[in-house]
Parts: structure tokens; sequence; C-alpha cells
């Protein structure tokens, strides 16, 4: 006898989804990983400009290939009064709806989250943003690397001698996580209430979130926490120390036990736990260049292996600086299957698994849409014409 597979989680949820570039098309990618219809509204012909960021994957930009696996594409001109009626029927049909464009076109165009749940009551919709509604920058346009200057982010981030911004889209993947966040609570809400939610997500709101520890370290001391490179700035040892093979190994003390035994089993020598200049982490973090010094001599006598052996033995948290190609060969993502290849326009491309695991479901990995693939079919399902080109 066939078993029915597994129903997923968010099965017959329809998403609508006016996106473009990373942190909107990141959400309801992870909503569509777990069931959840996504049909993207595109430009006609170009698409989403974010499909040209780069051509790393045949042509395909691997930005895009990330943020939209599992969609179907529906090329219509929403100032279209054609373009407009599919997607107003589409809007009759759907549970979701999330918009990023310009600041003030939502509106302009009646599609801003207020107006379309006062019109379906039971629709979820979000809008977002660069800097939120109100205030002198809700008008700016917002970029990620753009957000992370305002927030301060390269404030702490590199050496002292050169600021530097993250090296992934930090800003725009907390905007899509809050937006997912945002999601699932107005579907939950509407499972109780029977009533939709608008709500509104900024880029700046959401990095100013993350920004907290160093926020209020600045407040409570007058002063930014150091830009360390790849050391910690308020705990160590913390970061990269060099063996005696040339290979730096990482690792991170985060309490005076930890302290205490890696001076004993790593260092070999409890008396240096009780120097007074080591003695808690305050002592460490103001003399970490005589710790660095002291810990990078006992260690000049063993190898990388020797002292990743010994920081093992010890309990003591440790990793190796690997690059983005010894990530992609990490045993650890491998022994786990946590890659797998999705279908694309431009061929097979490798993709990662969505974070969550769940016992006997697997997420959809469906194929990367090309512009307006699903055009015939979506047109088809609301009984209407293709516009005119």
């Amino acid at each position: 006898m066939t078993q029915t597979p597994p129903v997923l989680p968010l099965h017959g949820i329809t998403v609508v989804a006016l996106e473009q570039a990373i942190a909107a098309p990141l959400a309801t990618r992870h909503l569509a990983d777990w069931g959840a219809r996504v049909i993207k509204i595109e430009r006609p012909g170009k698409g989403d400009f974010c499909r040209d960021y780069d051509g790393a994957l045949n042509g395909l930009s691997s930005h895009f290939a990330w943020t939209n696996r599992s969609k179907e594409s529906l090329a219509i001109d929403i100032k279209d009064p054609e373009g407009r009626k599919v997607l107003d029927a589409l809007l009759e049909r759907a549970d979701v709806f999330l918009q990023n464009l310009a600041p003030g076109a939502a509106e302009r165009l009646g599609l801003d989250a207020a107006t379309l749940v006062a019109r379906h009551p039971r629709l979820v919709c979000c809008d977002v943003s660069g800097y939120g509604t109100g205030g002198p920058y809700s008008d700016r346009k917002a970029y990620d690397l753009l957000v992370q200057c305002e927030a301060g982010i390269p404030a702490v981030t590199g050496t002292e001698e050169e600021p530097s911004k993250v090296g992934i889209s930090v800003v725009d993947i907390a905007t899509g996580m809050y937006i997912l966040n945002g999601v699932l609570m107005a579907l939950y809400n509407r499972e109780r209430t029977g009533r939709g939610m608008a709500f509104e997500v900024s880029l700046f709101d959401s990095i100013a979130e993350w920004m907290s520890y160093p926020a209020y370290y600045t407040h409570g001391t007058g002063r930014r926490p150091a830009r360390t490179g790849l050391r910690h700035a308020t705990i160590a040892p913390y970061g990269p120390f060099r063996a005696g093979d040339g290979k730096a190994v990482f690792f991170g003390i985060q309490n005076d036990r930890e302290w205490k035994g890696f001076c004993a089993q790593v260092l070999g020598d409890g008396a240096v736990a009780a120097d007074p200049r080591f003695a808690a982490n305050p002592d460490r973090v103001a003399n970490r260049d005589a710790l660095q010094a002291l810990i990078e001599e006992r260690f000049a006598a063993l190898s990388s292996d020797d002292v990743v052996r010994l920081l093992d033995g010890a309990g003591i948290a440790n990793a190796r600086m690997n690059d983005v190609k010894d990530f992609l060969d990490h045993p650890q993502l491998h022994a786990r299957g946590r890659v797998r290849e999705v279908a694309s326009p431009t061929g097979r491309h490798p993709s990662f698994l969505p974070p969550i695991t769940i016992p006997g479901l697997t997420p959809r990995m469906d194929p990367i849409p090309a512009v307006g693939e699903h055009n015939a079919a979506i047109l088809d399902e609301l009984g209407l014409s293709p516009p005119r080109p």
C-alpha cells in the first residue's frame, strides 16, 4: 500500500509577494520551504532585478538562487489595468501578501498593508521598508550596506585601523527573519480570531535589534566596543592563536571555570590562571596583547592539530579558519546531508536545506522559476486571459 507523504506545516497557505532584492524574497522562500504556495510577482521581461546581480550560476545570480527556490513566477505590470485585475483576483484567494516597493509606491497603488486588510479582513499583509513609517528617513531608499552604515555596524566591525562591513547581507537576513516571524505570528493569530493583520518590518529596525549589545555597551561605558578584527571585543582569550606550524586555531573562553581548565590542561600551567593580569575576564581583556603572546609562546611547540586535541580534551570550544571552499566541503554539511541540488533555468545548482529539522518531514526544494514561467497556469486557474503584451 502506498503511504501518503506527510503534509508540510504551511500546506494550504497561499502567499502573494510583490518582492525584489533579498529581504522579502528570503522570508517567502522560508515559507515556501515548509509548504506555502508562493506566487512571486515580477516585472515582465527582466523580472526581479536581483536575477542580474551576478552571473555566477551559469548566468543566474547567486543571490536569486539563494532566495527564490520553490516559487511560482507571475510576470505582470501591476500599473496596467489588466495586470492589476490579475493581482486583485489573486488577493481574493491569498492568505498572505507582502511588498517591498520603493517608499510611497504601495500607498499610491492602494497596495499598502492597512488598505488591503481593510479590503480583505482575513489577509495577513506586511509592508517592508528601509526605515519604517514616520521620521526623517522614512522616504529614503535603503540597501544592506547603507543601512549597516546608518546602524553603526562598521564602527564595531573590522580593525581599529580600518572599519569593515559584514561580509554577508546581514541587514537583509535580519529583516527576512522578522518578516517571517511576523507572518507566522499573524497566521497563528488568525487561527484564533479569524482576522488578518497589517504589520510593517523595516531594515533599520531589524538591524537595530541586532545592534543592541554594542549600543548598550556604549550607553553604559561612554565608548563603543573596540574593533578587534577576528578577536572578541569584550572577552579574552577569544579569537585566533597561532600554533607552531603557522596555522591559526580559534577558541573562546566563556567563564572562569573554563579559564582555569584551559591553563591547567592546555597550557599545562595552572599558575597562569592566578596571574593578576589574567585572573578575571576584564583583566584579560585589558592585557590581551600580553595574553596573546603568552599563549602563542606555549603553542609554538605544538602543531595546530595538537592544539585542537588539547582544547577538545579540556572541553574548550574551538574552530579552524575555513575559506568558503572549505565550508562547501565541510564534513558536517555532508555527513548530515544538508546540501541538495535544485533545478533552475540555468541548470542544477547546490542549495542548503532550511535550518529547521522536523523529524519525518522533508522541506520543499523545488526549482527556481524563470521570469513569468507560471503565467499561463495561474491565469487559467483564475479564469483570466493573459494581459496584452
